[in-house]
């Protein structure tokens, strides 16, 4: 059940005036600053839409995301990763150039973020990045109404075309995180973030890494200080350390030195999930002056709803969905 469903409960807060003590009172009694002001529930999901052409996936998209725009009307905030709406020229020819429209043909939401803007716009060193292709892929659905979109490529990355350099491709797309600032009632902000981060398993992709979160807990603290937080996306952070692909304990160190210096929590940890090592992730933390106070309700990977008829995955990634409940105080 989504939470604007279930609609936002607005709490009178207790009036002093009337009191039929001719004094004023003192009395000792709660001023109400601490009760809370609205109060309510939403549901999130993050997905790695795997949006790549077809001719160069490894997956089915051409199938398969008019199959996920449905699934999508099931929540109130949608992050998307792969949803590639710009491109250079040479794609033009490709029926790559429907899939974005596709992804959204049959969802609901209000409030959408805009067509990346181009890598010129964003701050991508376009002279430095030959192989640049298409966009960062990120979106953002919403029953919620929001403001100040903006887009922050990654400072660096590894990996053209030839992949015998050992890289994951990366350098293809102009990769990073957006952010919104959402309105969950009147005068109830929260920023939400999606984020795709470097992949790849090399040295170089894993010094790029841990730059990404330095520079992304950098911005986190300077545009969302003292704010709400929700982040969700595909970090690229193999966090179990039985996973083939995790590098000792790298991946792990560089995803806790994240949380410790935003403030941010685990929303699986939080949940008490069984899958914190899964790579697609979602962070939360509630504003520091205790102003909205967030709580993950439920987390969880509803791979048996995103599957074809054969069932099949949608995606190579698997869809992630939490359950968050809020509560703004009078501060």
């Amino acid at each position: 059940m989504t939470a604007v469903g279930l609609a936002v409960a607005l709490l009178a807060t207790a009036c002093s005036g009337g009191d039929d003590n001719e004094d004023g009172g003192g009395g000792g009694g709660d001023s109400g600053g601490d009760s809370p002001t609205a109060e309510g529930t939403f549901s999130v999901l993050s997905y790695n839409v795997a949006g790549l052409p077809q001719e160069i996936s490894t997956e089915n998209p051409e199938a398969h995301l008019p199959l996920i725009s449905p699934l999508l009307d099931d929540y109130d905030l949608v992050l998307t990763q792969e949803d590639f709406d710009w491109w250079r020229p040479m794609l033009e020819g490709f029926d790559f150039v429907n899939y974005h429209e596709r992804l959204r043909a049959d969802v609901t939401h209000e409030h959408r973020t805009g067509q990346y803007p181009g890598p010129e716009a964003t701050g991508v060193d376009v002279a430095a990045r030959p192989d640049l292709q298409i966009g960062d892929g990120l979106g953002i659905l919403s029953r919620f109404p929001f403001a100040g979109e903006e887009r922050v490529p990654w400072e660096g990355c590894f990996g053209g075309f030839d992949t015998s350099d050992g890289g994951a491709a990366d350098c293809l797309a102009a990769k990073g995180f957006a952010v919104v600032r959402t309105t969950l009632a009147d005068g109830v902000e929260l920023d939400v973030y999606t984020l795709h981060a470097e992949a790849g398993g090399s040295d170089q992709d894993q010094a790029l890494q841990d730059a990404d979160y330095t520079q992304l807990a950098a911005f986190v603290e300077e545009h969302s200080e003292g704010r709400a937080v929700l982040l969700g996306g595909d970090t690229n952070l193999h966090t179990d350390p039985e996973h083939p692909d995790a590098e000792g304990t790298a991946d792990t160190e560089i995803w806790e030195r994240f949380l410790e210096a935003t403030g941010l929590e685990d929303g699986c940890g939080a949940a008490g999930c069984d899958r914190t090592g899964a790579i697609d992730k979602i962070a939360f933390r509630s504003a520091p002056d205790g102003s909205l106070e967030l709580r993950v309700t439920d987390y969880q990977f509803p791979e048996d709803r995103f599957v074809d008829d054969a069932g099949e995955a949608l995606s190579d990634h698997p869809p992630l969905a939490a359950e968050l409940e809020w509560t703004a105080n009078a501060t």
